[in-house]
């Protein structure tokens, strides 16, 4: 048994138990896949994977208990990797960081440049995803941290903390009937066509229910999973906007008139590693220039138990 064996195994059940897609993602032969996986049930005494013909369709009950200690033995080869390399260069490598257009575009910016003059030999990756696709690279071990507002607490298998609360905020443009009314209310909102968040994005839940419980009716004529594609249609005069209200930049936004509101409740942006995944030094360095008062001693231990 070598590791090469268990990540075959492993990408193999990742790629729908396709050969072909899981020999390109390890960068070798679909033929050599397929040996190193007979070599295994050989040495093993058992069959791990259901086939039909050539073609592999699912896994067998020893096939599945297995993938679970593959899983956890990858994992721990890694970390111990981190662990030598937090030694040997304390200051260098790659931390991945999976996040809303949001959250890279209008918070993280002054974040990532403090850490970038902390540790400039770091290569730092931006990945931009919608919430659930954030959770799944964290899963699949392809981002090192994951930082949005849905989703993250809601997986078993992350550890989370919380990184900042917002509001929501409406957009109009300057002339709107909306910016001369003095205390704005849903009834107010409903009278006009909305444009906001996709379902799942941004806090988008929150809106969707405060109408809801007003039972309110709205028309929502577009949504978008950005606020900068949400300000260019308010700005045509398709709708009105409601976006975070850190998306909000008064120099840049100037033809747009920002109402502030509390109607759809508070929202908190949570920061997210893989639970049994051993970050770099540097790693919980960037949660702690985003967080100042994260216990990072406890979220090694949520993420770590010893």
């Amino acid at each position: 048994m070598n590791f090469q064996q268990l990540r075959i195994i492993r990408e193999t059940v990742r790629q729908n138990y396709n050969l072909t897609e899981a020999s390109n993602a390890l960068y070798t032969s679909q033929s050599g896949v397929s040996k190193h996986i007979k070599d295994l049930e050989d040495e093993l005494g058992v069959q791990l994977f259901v086939r039909k013909g050539k073609r592999l369709l699912g896994l067998t009950e020893p096939g599945q208990s297995l993938l679970g200690i593959v899983e956890r033995m990858l994992v721990d080869a890694d970390n111990i990797k981190r662990l030598a390399d937090d030694f040997n260069l304390v200051n260098e490598g790659t931390l991945t960081i999976a996040t809303t257009h949001t959250q890279a575009r209008y918070v993280l910016p002054p974040i990532v440049s403090q850490f970038k003059k902390l540790f400039p030999k770091v290569h730092l990756v931006l990945q931009q995803g919608s919430p659930v696709e954030i959770t799944e690279m964290l899963l699949l071990g392809e981002a090192d941290i994951g930082i949005a507002t849905e989703s993250l607490t809601t997986e078993d298998a992350l550890a989370s903390v919380p990184y900042y609360q917002w509001q929501h905020c409406i957009l109009t443009p300057k002339d709107h009937p909306l910016t001369q009314v003095e205390e704005l209310s849903l009834y107010d909102l409903a009278e006009y066509p909305l444009i906001t968040y996709h379902g799942g994005f941004t806090g988008r839940s929150k809106i969707d229910q405060a109408f809801q419980e007003a039972s309110l009716d709205v028309e929502i004529v577009m949504s978008a999973l950005d606020a900068d594609v949400i300000k260019t249609y308010v700005e045509l005069g398709m709708g009105v906007g409601i976006v975070n209200g850190v998306a909000f930049d008064a120099e840049r936004d100037h033809r747009l008139k920002q109402i502030k509101t509390s109607l759809f409740g508070t929202n908190t942006t949570w920061i997210a590693v893989r639970k049994g995944h051993l970050l770099r030094g540097y790693g919980y360095d960037f949660i702690s220039l985003c967080s100042p008062n994260t216990d990072i001693k406890a979220l090694k231990k949520a993420a770590y138990p010893e």
